[in-house]
C-alpha cells in the first residue's frame, strides 16, 4: 500500500474512534506465587509483598485422640466411682433396715414383758435398749407406776410381736412398725389380751440400735 493510502486509513480510524485492542491493553505479568487450591492462604501476599504461611490443617483424629478420649475416659470413670458408691449406700442402708427391725422387736418384747418378782430387774434392764428423753420418761413411769402396782397387785406381762415392718433407715435412723400383742395377768385374774401397733424410732448409737421413741399409732 502506498505511504499516502496508508497514512489516510490510519487517520480514517483514529477519527472513527477504532482501536486496536491488541495493542492497547497491557500483558497482565504471570504471578510469582501460584495459588495452590488445597490451602486457603497459600498465595496470599501480605501488605510487605510476602507470602502468608498456612496452618496446617488439624486431622480430626489427632483432636479425638487428645481431646475427647481423655474426657471420655474420665466421664466413665467418674460414672463407675458414683455407680460403686451407690451400691455401697444401698447395701449399708439394707442392713440398717435389717438390723433395725429386729432391734425393735427384741426391746418391744423386753420393755413389756415383766413378772411381779422380778419386775425390777426385768424393766430396769430394759431401759439399757433406750435412748435420749424416752429413756428418761421411761425409767420415771417404771419406777413410779409399774414397778409398784406388779408388786403389790401381782402383775404380769407378756409380750410378742407378730410383725414388724421398716417405714424409713439410714446407716444411723430407723422408723419401724411394731404389731404387738401382750398378755396380762392381775392376780388370780383371768389373763386379758390386747393388740396395738406402736411406730418405733431408733438411733444408732455405738454400733447399737437404741430405741428414741415409742409411740402408739
Amino acid at each position: 500500500m502506498p505511504a499516502t493510502t496508508a497514512k489516510t486509513v490510519d487517520q480514517t480510524c483514529a477519527t472513527a474512534g477504532v482501536v486496536d485492542t491488541a495493542a492497547s491493553e497491557p500483558e497482565k505479568p504471570a504471578s510469582a506465587h501460584p495459588v495452590d487450591s488445597s490451602s486457603d492462604t497459600e498465595g496470599i501476599e501480605n501488605p510487605s509483598g510476602q507470602p502468608v504461611r498456612s496452618r496446617p490443617r488439624r486431622s480430626w483424629a489427632r483432636v479425638l485422640a487428645f481431646a475427647v478420649l481423655p474426657a471420655l475416659v474420665l466421664l466413665l470413670g467418674s460414672v463407675t466411682a458414683y455407680m460403686k458408691w451407690l451400691d455401697g449406700t444401698n447395701a449399708a442402708t439394707q442392713l440398717a433396715s435389717i438390723e433395725s427391725v429386729q432391734a425393735a422387736n427384741d426391746s418391744t418384747v423386753v420393755l413389756l414383758s415383766y413378772q411381779p418378782e422380778t419386775v425390777e430387774k426385768n424393766l430396769t434392764a430394759a431401759r439399757d435398749r433406750l435412748t435420749g428423753a424416752f429413756r428418761d420418761a421411761y425409767t420415771k413411769l417404771v419406777n413410779e407406776v409399774v414397778i409398784p402396782g406388779a408388786k403389790q397387785k401381782h402383775i404380769s406381762a407378756v409380750a410378742t410381736v407378730p410383725a414388724a415392718a421398716s417405714v424409713s433407715a439410714s446407716q444411723n435412723h430407723a422408723v419401724v412398725i411394731v404389731f404387738v400383742d401382750q398378755t396380762t395377768t392381775i392376780g388370780n385374774d383371768a389373763p386379758t389380751s390386747t393388740a396395738s401397733s406402736v411406730k418405733v424410732t431408733l438411733d444408732r448409737i455405738s454400733g447399737r440400735w437404741l430405741i428414741s421413741d415409742f409411740t402408739p399409732v
